[in-house]
């Protein structure tokens, strides 16, 4: 009989786990999203769920004033650095981080906490910090129903990252360590080498013309390049640096080539690319 007690209760217990993991597949109240931007030579990654208002008053209510809020919903929000960032102007180890903020009425305060395996908020601690700043909070023209964070402002070592709902936005800028990276790649695979790789050459040339650095150098490798092994975008890029130089007759002479190239190749932007560059030229 107690055998057989024991059978029923096990049963019974099998039955009712049973029904726990059963679950009816439904839209989620905050969806998950995952965004991914370059900044630079880092990549960022976003891991962050996005709740709607659906006619709810948010900041100072629904997300009160001056509390830790998980930036989002459900788990915390969580940035991911490839390499090492800055801040408002302090580093960021490369890692992951949860962003958590304190929203005012004017004024947020900003925290990457070292702590990502909390559920939002719950079992925060300021000991888990690793950086807080604070940022504007401005007005938005028109309204976003659904919580929303993006990249804007991008330039070759710096995003601005933005965080929207309701009409509030904030702001704050990433910055990434670049041309000391591209200077030693630079100093080691086309300088200490004395490479004649044309492809190095040219992105040798472009990075110093681009970065109004050793405009001669720059020179020296784009014609290095073009003499060896022409190609419409490096003659577009020698014509330019000629032009930069004061080489007039020399700049329409390699714009024209690239321009001949190109239609060649049947690209059109670099055509327009030359046509516009020669009117600057004449």
């Amino acid at each position: 009989m107690q055998n057989k007690f024991k059978l029923i209760l096990l049963a019974f217990l099998f039955a009712g786990f049973t029904g726990f993991t059963q679950q009816i597949q439904m839209p989620q109240a905050s969806p998950s999203a995952k965004i991914a931007q370059q900044v630079g030579l880092t990549q960022v990654t976003v891991d962050y769920s996005r709740p709607s208002t659906k006619g709810r008053k948010i900041f100072g209510e629904l997300v009160p004033y001056g509390e830790v809020w998980r930036t989002g919903a459900n788990s915390a929000t969580i940035f991911n650095f490839s390499t090492e960032v800055m801040i408002d102007g302090k580093k960021v180890p490369a890692g992951s981080y949860a962003l958590y903020s304190i929203p005012g009425k004017s004024v947020w305060t900003m925290v990457l906490s070292k702590n990502t395996q909390l559920w939002g908020s719950i079992g925060y601690s300021a000991s888990d910090d690793l950086l807080r700043w604070t940022v504007p909070a401005s007005k938005t023209s028109k309204k976003y129903e659904t919580f929303e964070i993006s990249f804007n402002k991008l330039t070759d070592n710096s995003a601005d990252v933005s965080l929207k709902w309701e009409q509030t936005r904030v702001d704050f800028t990433l910055t990434t360590e670049v041309d000391p990276i591209v200077m030693a790649d630079i100093q080691k695979q086309v300088i200490d080498t004395k490479t004649t790789n044309p492809a190095l050459l040219y992105q040798a040339a472009s990075y110093y013309f681009t970065n109004n650095k050793d405009l001669p150098q720059a020179y020296e490798w784009i014609k290095a390049s073009t003499d060896s092994d022409p190609k419409y975008w490096t003659m577009h890029l020698r014509a330019k640096i000629e032009l930069a130089m004061g080489l007039k007759t020399d700049a329409l002479e390699s714009a024209n080539k690239s321009k001949a190239m190109a239609m060649e190749a049947k690209n059109p932007d670099y055509v327009g690319l030359n046509e516009r560059l020669v009117k600057t030229i004449k």
